[in-house]
């Protein structure tokens, strides 16, 4: 294909998002089926472009000679733009029945479709300052959404996740200026960093100003605290937020970062990898950790989501081919387990109003394919095979042992810390719904399962767990062949 079709996943659905604002809230129908056809035609359009890549580069405008805005479209770029074009519909349709009772949703839907157009163009970023400027766009699409219904908490959230945004983003382009100013911005694998006498310390220093800065939105400890803040957002929003958009735009930032820009030859065995490797670790356990103590249901979710984005990292911060491979693996993989998990969150708050989990005794017997589903993603979470959870945990254990480093090696430990850990949290939920306590439970009387599209949305999430499991080999030599390994 051309390159030029690279500007219509990134512009159409900023365009046409913008402009379903304008039709009026009570033609819903009309306004739903407008959303939608946007987003399918833009995931087709991706589709098309990952099948049959454009070979050259779009270059949009050249600055200078070392900053340019242009797209491209390599083997990273088609696993995270091809993840993002198959789950926002998805979302969309799980949207549009979760949503029905608010009546005025147009600011909703049209910021949850401009912000597809700006993961597009993380995704397509052919350069670190092009990939910054859409990162940057991303969060300004992201926060109306979290602020949706202005109430107070909302509002508190938003301006959380605004301040450790643009805060990281602010670390985060020292960097950028940095490999700029050393021709190194270009996205190329094995990087393309040249360093000249005494200059290994400040890009070392500079890397970990990125690293963490653009590890705000992967949820790194510290710097974690927006994304359970976060979860009074509107379930829809929570399941993008938390399986495709902004956190994993942060973890592929961080990728791209290591591999593609200041290359492993430059940062492995120093200092600057073992501090990242280190609160990568210190993340899985605190993440697993808070999960396992806490007693709201959507924040117990929103917990596991910072353990398992630093699997991504940690598997990152190893700076091997497997480590890269294992990384994207279980990028694509929890993306799918954790937005089942949503949904299934979402759909006990949208029909009962219960937030906590001691309330939630008896109810798989009322919410049958709900907790159906639910059961299945976090069997997934956990890592029990063949599901897909079991084989992006077993590459990331696998690339630690192989690594063989000390740190490696307490990763590897801590893995399996967390997976126990997980067991506990995910799967206490399960026993509690479907062998409920007498004595404990609460009333259900009225409590009816999810109606047909979210059902639908949760069945295909369902489903992607089992058959990304069963057929993992053939995916994973996908991701290896399209990342170069």
């Amino acid at each position: 294909m051309n390159e030029i079709f690279l500007l219509f996943p990134v512009l159409f659905p900023i365009a046409f998002g913008a402009l379903s604002y304008f039709i009026p809230a009570r033609k819903r129908s009309m306004r739903n089926a407008f959303i939608l056809a946007v987003l399918l035609l833009s995931a087709v359009c991706v589709w098309m472009l990952a099948i049959k890549s454009p070979e050259e580069k779009l270059m949009l405008i050249q600055f200078t000679k070392q900053i340019s805005f242009a797209l491209s479209l390599d083997g990273a770029g088609k696993i995270f733009s091809c993840l993002a074009a198959t789950l926002w519909p998805v979302t969309a349709i799980y949207a549009f029945e979760y949503m029905a009772h608010d009546e005025k949703t147009n600011t909703f839907y049209a910021f949850f479709t401009m912000a597809f157009g700006a993961v597009m163009g993380v995704a397509f970023a052919s350069d670190i300052v092009t990939m910054y400027l859409f990162y940057e766009l991303l969060t300004l699409f992201t926060i109306p959404l979290v602020m949706y219904g202005a109430e107070e908490k909302n509002i508190a959230a938003a301006k959380k996740y605004m301040l450790y945004s643009f805060g990281g983003a602010a670390f985060a382009f020292t960097a950028v200026v940095f490999l700029v100013s050393k021709d190194a911005a270009v996205f190329t694998l094995g990087g393309s960093l040249s360093l000249g006498t005494g200059e290994q310390e400040t890009a070392l220093l500079l890397f970990l100003f990125a690293f963490f800065g653009f590890g705000v939105k992967g949820a790194i400890f510290p710097f974690h605290g927006w994304l359970p803040a976060a979860s009074v957002a509107p379930t829809p929003v929570t399941a993008l937020l938390h399986a495709v958009a902004v956190v994993k735009a942060g973890v592929f930032a961080v990728i791209r970062l290591i591999y593609y820009s200041y290359g492993t030859d430059v940062l492995s065995g120093t200092w600057a990898q073992a501090l990242a490797m280190i609160f990568a670790i210190i993340t899985i356990l605190y993440g697993s950790s808070k999960a396992f103590k806490q007693t709201h249901f959507k924040r117990r979710m929103a917990y596991s989501t910072v353990a398992n984005l630093s699997y991504i990292i940690f598997a990152a911060t190893l700076m091997t081919d497997a480590g890269l491979a294992a990384s994207f693996v279980h990028l694509v993989f929890h993306s799918v387990i954790k937005i089942c998990l949503f949904f299934a969150v979402g759909a006990v708050l949208h029909h009962t109003g219960k937030e906590y989990i001691r309330e939630l005794d008896g109810i798989g017997q009322k919410m049958p394919a709900t907790f159906a589903f639910f059961t299945v993603a976090a069997l997934s979470l956990v890592g029990i095979p063949p599901l897909c959870g079991f084989v992006s945990k077993w590459l990331i254990a696998e690339g630690a042992l192989s690594h063989g480093s000390p740190l490696a090696l307490i990763g590897a430990a801590v893995l399996m810390i967390s997976a126990f850990l997980t067991a506990m949290y995910a799967l206490s939920v399960c026993i509690k719904a479907y062998f409920p306590d007498k004595e404990k439970a609460t009333d259900l009387d009225g409590v009816r399962d999810a109606g047909v599209l979210m059902k639908s949305a949760m069945l295909v999430c369902a489903l992607a767990c089992v058959l990304l499991g069963i057929f993992s080999g053939s995916f994973i030599e996908i991701i290896t062949k399209a990342v170069g390994i």
